[in-house]
């Protein structure tokens, strides 16, 4: 029985930077992984490719043959593939003792009424393959209501179409106040509660009164519906990291193992990550963290040139990481204890700050 996730979100939501650093992190742990690239716009991949939709159908001739924008090729692209799942599902068979990553378009539409990825994925699933869905949605939207809101509602509407068990991203929570500064604690939107605050926010701003009753409505409808809360992910931090492959074995059953036996050793420790995991400890390193830096140095963040040098050094140093915890679960040694257990003055635990690049390469070196 294969396993995989669906990696899906807006564009910019940082799908392809999450399947690539899964891809290493994975492998390095001993976890065969492979990906499997169907967004016919994304013709130049930074990961190794085992499957690429580009070898069926590619999104330049589409929009030549049919007079097509960008968005209604990528649209056909996905109709053509749904016609044609043969083709995928005898690449697949290739690979049936790895875990998939697939990267799928950022078009929302695609997850939120239209059927093309609706109608591959339930024939992947009618085919055993355990498939789990990760939604990511970049957490700079976080410092908007009326955008928190949005995607929120995007979440929960791809969650009610795609019919798969999902797993929610706020993705590149280091970079969350670019655009702005967040209202409340981070746990306050991964756990999408008490959204009246929310509507107070939407009902003082000046454009967006006249909505007061649609705005109600809208968080009533979210409520009713308890489904959608986040994870935050920074792809250089290795606890955030881990907590996400976490959820996700959790949601596709593979932490109870592949084949119906026990868990490889990666996935015991991740599980094992995710009990030391609070939303609260991300909040003060990448947060409060990043407000600090901004006053010390004026940083912004991580460039295209950093995030280049974390794929080559980083990445490494961080499943590397990993890997010591795999030794340390193996020895009954992956289980802290918990604040109140044994030592009543036992300290919280800290959060490891994000990987810096220069200090990563000192290390491996």
């Amino acid at each position: 029985m294969p396993f995989g996730q669906v990696v899906i979100g807006p564009p910019g939501s940082g799908k392809t930077t999450y399947c690539h650093t899964l891809h290493e992190v994975l492998n390095g742990l001993g976890r065969k992984t492979v990906i499997v690239n169907l967004d016919p716009a994304n013709e130049r991949v930074p990961y190794p490719c085992a499957v690429n939709l580009a070898d069926l159908i590619r999104l330049e001739d589409a929009m030549d043959e049919f007079g097509l924008g960008p968005n209604g090729g990528i649209m056909y692209c996905m109709e053509y593939l749904a016609a044609n799942i043969d083709w995928l599902l005898e690449q697949l068979k290739l690979y049936q003792d790895a875990y998939l990553l697939f990267d799928l378009p950022g078009q929302v539409e695609l997850y939120s009424h239209h059927s093309a990825v609706k109608q591959v994925l339930q024939t992947l699933t009618k085919h055993k393959y355990q498939l789990v869905v990760m939604h990511l949605t970049d957490a700079h939207h976080c410092t908007d209501a009326g955008k928190y809101i949005s995607v929120v509602l995007t979440a929960l509407r791809s969650m009610l179409h795609l019919e798969l068990p999902q797993v929610n991203v706020l993705s590149k929570i280091d970079l969350a106040e670019a655009y702005g500064r967040l209202a409340f604690k981070l746990d306050y939107y991964t756990d999408v509660q008490d959204l009246d605050q929310i509507v107070r926010d939407l009902d003082a701003h000046p454009m967006l009164a006249r909505y007061a009753k649609l705005n109600r409505a809208l968080c009533s409808l979210i409520d009713d519906y308890s489904l959608v809360a986040f994870v935050p992910l920074a792809v250089r931090d290795a606890v955030t990291v881990r907590a996400v492959i976490a959820l996700a074995d959790k949601a596709g059953g593979y932490m109870y193992g592949p084949a119906g036996g026990d868990p490889d050793p990666a996935a015991t420790a991740v599980r094992a990550a995710l009990a030391q995991y609070d939303v609260l400890d991300v909040h003060e390193a990448h947060i409060e963290g990043a407000r600090r830096d901004r006053v010390v140095d004026g940083g912004h963040g991580m460039d295209d040139a950093d995030d280049e040098d974390f794929m080559d050094g980083g990445m490494h140093a961080m499943w590397a990481r990993m890997q010591r915890d795999v030794v340390k679960v193996e020895a009954g040694e992956g289980r802290k204890k918990k604040t109140g257990e044994g030592n009543e003055s036992a300290p919280r635990r800290t959060l490891e700050a994000p990987l810096d690049v220069r200090d990563v390469l000192e290390r491996l070196g």
